[in-house]
């Protein structure tokens, strides 16, 4: 079984990148794709430094504890060296982060720049009601949770509202703070992206385990499929909003039984 899923999972990511390409009208050796947008704005200063602070796995939010289903892939042995984490990280980000966070996170972010607090109320809810699994929607909404009251300490405005609140996502808040503190929308996109998957190797890294360079090449090779899953999400309809993923809900749902385990979800 754990075989299927593992091929299961590649073709998925594999399907995935393709689709993001082709709708874009990308070649597979495109700069977009390989070697990162000319198109994105510049940024520098203020924004840039702020910008690294919200990405920083320094942020007190939680992240090091949840391992969104892997740590159960690695019991099923669905997971068990560098080539099967590098398929499980990239069908995720292609099938699910690409698919699903980062395109309502676009929404999250206009509906911020317009204060237009219900529709970023309807957003969150959405990506919350997303997720496959109670471990998963309790994940998000605790980083969600956690992430506003730093940004509350912070003096962000708008941030002290989310942190009671049972639809708070951790995409919600990056976006209220990469709009309050100007980080242009492509490059806060492509910031989750990277943060998201660092979390994911990180966790991969204690769980199989892996080395240092490991890790670090897994990281590198998921850097264009960042790169691609941020300008796709720019172009996503609402209706094509959607992760596919079964193996991690199916990982995630058993992981709420594992006997031992390091890690929340």
């Amino acid at each position: 079984m754990g075989t299927r899923m593992t091929e299961y999972t590649q073709r998925t990511h594999t399907t995935k990148l393709t689709s993001m390409r082709t709708e874009l009208r990308l070649p597979r050796e495109s700069p977009l794709v390989e070697q990162g947008s000319a198109d994105a704005p510049a940024i520098a200063g203020m924004p840039l430094l702020r910008l690294l602070q919200l990405s920083s796995p320094a942020l007190p939010i939680g992240a090091f504890a949840y391992s969104q289903g892997l740590e159960q892939a690695v019991a099923l042995a669905w997971v068990t060296d560098e080539a099967s984490a590098q398929t499980w990280i990239l069908g995720l980000l292609s099938g699910g982060v690409a698919c699903l966070d980062l395109p309502v996170m676009v929404r999250l972010f206009r509906a911020f720049e317009r204060e237009d607090l219900s529709a970023a109320e309807g957003w969150s809810g959405f990506l919350l009601a997303s997720r496959s699994s109670e471990e998963l929607q309790m994940e998000d909404r605790h980083l969600g949770t956690a992430l506003a009251r730093v940004l509350d300490g912070l003096g962000v405005a708008g941030a002290a509202r989310w942190i009671g609140s049972q639809i708070a996502t951790h995409a919600t808040l990056f976006a209220l703070a990469a709009v309050r503190w100007q980080v242009p929308l492509p490059t806060a996109l492509a910031a989750f992206s990277f943060t998201w998957t660092e979390a994911q190797v990180g966790a991969a890294t204690r769980l199989c385990p892996l080395g240092q360079q490991a890790a670090q090449r897994i990281l590198s090779l998921a850097l264009p499929a960042m790169d691609a899953a941020a300008a796709a999400a720019l172009a996503l309809e609402d209706d094509d909003i959607g992760s596919t993923a079964p193996a991690q809900a199916i990982a995630s749902a058993l992981h709420e039984t594992l006997y031992s385990r390091l890690c929340r979800s």
